[in-house]
């Protein structure tokens, strides 16, 4: 998928920076379209994230409850978090986010791949890791951080997502990818 469709490309004419948060940076931008027209591109640039999905050796998955304001609702999802800079390490990351939010350390960290959440808005690209071999110790959460811990099997959880129980995009991918690997294993 990465060679060229030049009949598809849109080209920046002028680019400007509408609003410059702590997390988010909204631009609009005039772009040149294929057809020779102009357009309006209004998106946020985000450092980008990861995720991780806690596989105990009993099958189950770590999972987080947390409110997430922007749904106003309580979620389950696998641990995650922000990317400090575009060039961080998410290797690095997802370990920390493991530790944090779980307490969990792990033996082994597989790379599962990386998704655009919503790429019509938001330039953010998710890492996405499965932790195994899990020793627990205590969580470090953030100050601001309030999180409850949940222990669920992965076929279950497959389950959940099948069924639409799991609205959460990155906890999704992770859940399906993770199942195939390990349906694959035996």
């Amino acid at each position: 998928m990465n060679e060229k469709h030049n009949n598809l490309e849109e080209k920046e004419i002028e680019s400007n920076l509408i609003f410059d948060g702590r997390v988010l940076h909204l631009y609009c931008d005039k772009v040149s379209l294929p057809n020779g027209g102009t357009g309006v591109r209004e998106y946020c640039k985000h450092n980008g994230g990861v995720c991780v999905l806690p596989l105990t050796d009993k099958g189950e998955v770590i999972l987080v409850r947390q409110y997430r304001y922007a749904h106003r609702k309580v979620t389950l999802e696998i641990p995650a978090g922000k990317l400090e800079g575009k060039d961080n390490d998410t290797q690095e990351a997802a370990l920390r986010e493991l530790r944090e939010e779980t307490g969990a350390t792990c033996k082994s960290l597989t790379f599962l791949g990386q998704m655009y959440p919503s790429p019509a808005l938001l330039d953010e690209i998710i890492y996405i890791y499965m932790a195994e071999g899990l020793e627990f110790g205590e969580q470090e959460l953030d100050e601001d951080e309030f999180l409850d811990c949940v222990k669920m099997p992965l076929s279950e959880l497959v389950d959940m997502v099948c069924d639409g129980k799991i609205p959460d995009a990155k906890t999704q991918v992770a859940v399906l990818r993770a199942w195939k690997i390990m349906s694959e294993r035996g």
